[in-house]
């Protein structure tokens, strides 16, 4: 309506006499004119007219003033009108009234209205958010924070986008990084990534909000966020692509890692040294990978489009350190002190600096290699080098000292950190009980525990040495003697110099447990590794009831938990032979969503040496499949020790021919036989009472005779619960040869094989050849439970096998009495 109004063509203003009707009078004497009237806003046509400019701008200023917000956007169109749409007409505008007249409406009618005010103002060309005074912003900027205050999180998002838009200083509203922490306590990342859009300065909100995901490790919502970073920017940031790397090490995931590297290969970008970096230190677990991305860090090639680039990106310091920890890792000590050879010449080059980092990571690797002259001579070359040995390397030259077995000299080493000005902590203590222990010197453990305890360490000190102490020691006394100086430095155990001490108990259950109250009388709390060393001391002395109540005892004073704990109460129970109690820990720890690991299932699988019913083979099998399930490649060791250990005990002697089956594997027939264990096992685990027909065609010689004694051990359990036998035992040998490699077995020496277990071993008396076989049907594995019904099955079939081997019921049932005799004597 106020466009069409000022558009409409100007019309010149009546007369005086045209406005005011008046009757006729007399003449009069001749008046003096009128001002001429301002115009009315449907009369201001394009063009400057200074008169009108004021007016409207004085008029359309007072509305503002006044509250009345739609009618300041009437005048305010009039301004633009007489102003002949001069840009700088807003500018004539009082922002003192309209930011009162905008905080009168914001306080009657709330938020929405102020939004559509300024909406309309910026398209009349009034930029009314940019001439608020600061009364005005602050109260609505307090209406914004009150949108936040009650978590309304997308209408508040929706606010700041109007405002920011209407050119509202928003940063002024709240500060950012607050609004987005609680978008990632949300787990909203889309919402952030929005939020974070509105400021200029989004590419580093959006860095912290990845970040911020980094840390909670959401590596999901984290990679979101970077997809966002590259979409806005149209193409890669280095400081981004170097944190998502950094996040995916933190949440263990260097595959992930690997990916978004082989995606800035892919896009042709040419990463720089700190994505190299944090791309090796992601993946120094893996000791080919880093070395591969290390050679390539001058050409790297491009896996998807087979194209190599020159990036001449040359290594630093960080990345040979990286290196040397990826060394450290791997073992790779003699590579490792080559890597340092470069460094060291590179220096002499003057083109590195090495620095404490590179001394402290080659101390750790001679440490871990119980090299302790190199580690000693690292030492000296950081003496020569001017740089000063810290708490780290100080505790590396204990480590190397005390793996090696010096003991002595490991405690010099503490002694020399202490003059040198470095402070010993309780870790570099636990190095040297730790040493004690391994090296079975448990009482010198226990002496030298109290020792420091009650006493400390004694340092002599010479006035030079005293002068270079520094202010960091703390909780230190010095007296005193001879003219010198007696620093104690006093000994403050922690939970795990009292692990240390409970591992040093050996069996000893009951002193175990005195050490953990005494560590409980000092202020410390007995942790998880406590409770899975006390449990372990229990099962290794024979203790199975000490070991459970521990257990118990953890979950009544709170302690969660985990599959470590579970696995220990487990070994605890093995070792005593109790199978049972073991199972049942081992389903409780599944009903608390607890995975088992490699160590658990090992545990379990090696807990019976002879097992006795078929019950107990199919829950070891049942555990080891669900090994196999779970991912772990674990040797078939296992299972064929299961199975051949349960069907060998249906021989007299109990033990069997153990070297017939080892013979066997010594061929490279170990792989399909590792195999048919696996079906073997399942074999055992289905319910077939009665199927007394059994398929070794195909088989070799020890395959075939697994699947004889488990089908005679299953027959014999069954009857040993008085299910009766109901027919023949019917074996299909075949005549065709069973393999084709280099060791074949005919099917005559598997049915010679059988008949000598079955005749020699068993005492069994057996039909061979197809006069005795009963008729079958054409597929000889299918499960058959009578006489009867392979005789009607017969009908159906025309072809035959070529060999059979038949047990008679007779002899079967006289057998099984035999057995059964046994069982109960």
């Amino acid at each position: 309506m106020a466009l069409a109004m000022t558009s409409s063509p100007p019309q010149p203003p009546p007369p005086p006499s045209h406005r005011h009707r008046r009757r006729s009078q007399p003449a009069t004497p001749k008046l003096k004119p009128r001002a001429k009237a301002l115009p009315l806003l449907s009369d201001v046509g394009v063009g400057r007219d200074p008169t009108a400019i004021k007016y409207y701008a004085r008029v359309a200023s007072n509305l503002a003033g006044a509250g009345r917000l739609r009618d300041f956007l009437l005048a305010a169109e009039g301004l633009r009108a007489a102003a002949g749409d001069d840009a700088s007409f807003a500018a004539r505008i009082s922002a003192r009234l309209l930011s009162r007249g905008v905080a009168a409406a914001l306080r009657d009618r709330g938020l929405p209205h102020v939004l559509e005010f300024l909406r309309d103002a910026e398209r009349v060309g009034v930029p009314a958010a940019e001439m608020l005074d600061a009364d005005a912003a602050d109260a609505v900027g307090a209406a914004c924070r009150m949108l936040l205050e009650e978590r309304r999180m997308p209408e508040f998002v929706e606010v700041v986008e109007a405002l920011a838009r209407y050119g509202f200083f928003i940063q002024g509203i709240v500060n950012p990084m607050d609004v987005l922490k609680i978008f990632v306590r949300k787990r909203d990342p889309n919402m952030a990534i929005r939020y974070a859009r509105i400021f200029p300065h989004s590419q580093l909100l959006l860095c912290n909000i990845m970040e911020s995901f980094g840390k909670r490790k959401e590596l999901k919502h984290a990679l979101t966020v970077f997809g966002a970073i590259k979409d806005q920017l149209g193409g890669i940031n280095m400081f981004a692509c170097r944190s998502i790397i950094d996040i995916c090490g933190h949440c263990g995931s260097s595959v992930q890692a690997r990916i978004i590297f082989e995606g800035l290969l892919a896009d042709k970008i040419t990463p720089n040294t700190y994505v190299f970096n944090s791309l090796m230190n992601v993946n120094a677990h893996s000791f080919s990978y880093n070395f591969s991305v290390y050679k390539h860090m001058q050409v790297v090639v491009n896996y998807i489009q087979q194209k190599e680039y020159n990036l001449g990106v040359p290594p630093d310091l960080t990345s040979y350190n990286i290196l040397l920890k990826t060394c450290c890792n791997a073992r790779e000590f003699n590579l490792a002190q080559e890597i340092y050879g470069e460094m060291k010449k590179k220096e002499r080059d003057g083109l590195l600096k090495l620095d404490v980092f590179t001394y402290s990571t080659m101390m750790k690797v001679f440490a871990d290699a119980k090299v302790w002259k190199m580690a000693s001579k690292i030492k000296e070359d950081m003496q020569v080098a001017g740089v000063r040995l810290n708490l780290v390397v100080w505790s590396s030259l204990i480590n190397a000292y005390a793996n090696s077995g010096l003991i002595d000299r490991a405690i010099e080493v503490l002694e020399e950190m202490t003059r040198d000005g470095c402070q010993p902590t309780a870790p570099c203590f636990n190095i040297i009980l730790t040493a004690c222990v391994k090296s079975s010197q448990y009482d010198r453990t226990f002496r030298l525990f109290y020792s420091w305890k009650q006493s400390g360490i004694k340092i002599s000190l010479s006035p030079e040495q005293k002068g270079c102490l520094d202010d960091n020691f703390t909780f230190c006394k010095e007296h005193l003697s001879n003219g010198g100086t007696v620093l104690v430095v006093p000994f403050r155990p922690t939970v795990t110099t009292y692990n240390i001490l409970m591992k040093a108990c050996g069996s000893n259950g009951e002193r175990a447990k005195s050490v953990m109250n005494e560590m409980r009388r000092n202020g410390l709390c007995p942790d998880l590794i406590s409770w899975s060393i006390l449990m372990n001391i229990y099962g290794t002395s024979q203790n199975k009831d000490g070991a459970i109540q521990a257990l118990r005892r953890m979950q009544r004073v709170g302690i969660r938990l985990n599959v470590a704990a579970y696995t220990v109460a487990i070994k605890a129970c093995v070792e005593n032979k109790d199978l049972k109690l073991a199972l049942h820990l081992f389903e409780e720890m599944k009903t608390h969503q607890l995975k088992p690991n490699l160590v658990t299932y090992k545990t379990l699988l090696t807990a019976r040496n002879k097992y006795g019913s078929l019950q107990e083979v199919q829950q070891c099998l049942a555990i080891y499949q669900e090994m196999r399930k779970a991912g772990y490649q674990a040797n078939d060791y296992y299972l064929k020790e299961l199975i051949v250990e349960w069907c060998e005990g249906v021989l007299s002697s109990g033990n069997g021919n153990r070297d017939f089956y080892g013979v066997d594997l010594k061929h490279k027939r170990k792989e399909s036989f590792n195999l048919f264990l696996e079906k073997v096992a399942t074999f055992l685990q289905e319910d077939a009472d009665q199927n007394q027909i059994v398929d070794v065609r195909g088989l070799s010689k020890v395959e075939a005779r697994i699947v004889v004694l488990s089908l005679l051990r299953k027959i014999k359990e069954q009857y040993l619960l008085g299910r009766t036998v109901q027919d023949d035992v019917v074996i299909f040998t075949g005549h065709e040869k069973t393999s084709s490699t280099e060791v074949e077995t005919s099917a005559v020496d598997v049915e010679h094989a059988i008949v000598t277990v079955l005749t020699d071993e068993l005492g069994l008396e057996v039909l061979i050849g197809p006069a005795s076989r009963p008729p079958v049907s054409s597929t000889p594995k299918a499960v058959t439970r009578s006489r009867s019904n392979l005789e009607q099955s017969s009908k159906h079939s025309a072809r035959r096998p070529q060999g059979v081997i038949k047990i008679p019921i007779n002899s079967l049932n006289h057998w099984l009495k035999k057995k059964a005799v046994r069982t109960v004597q």
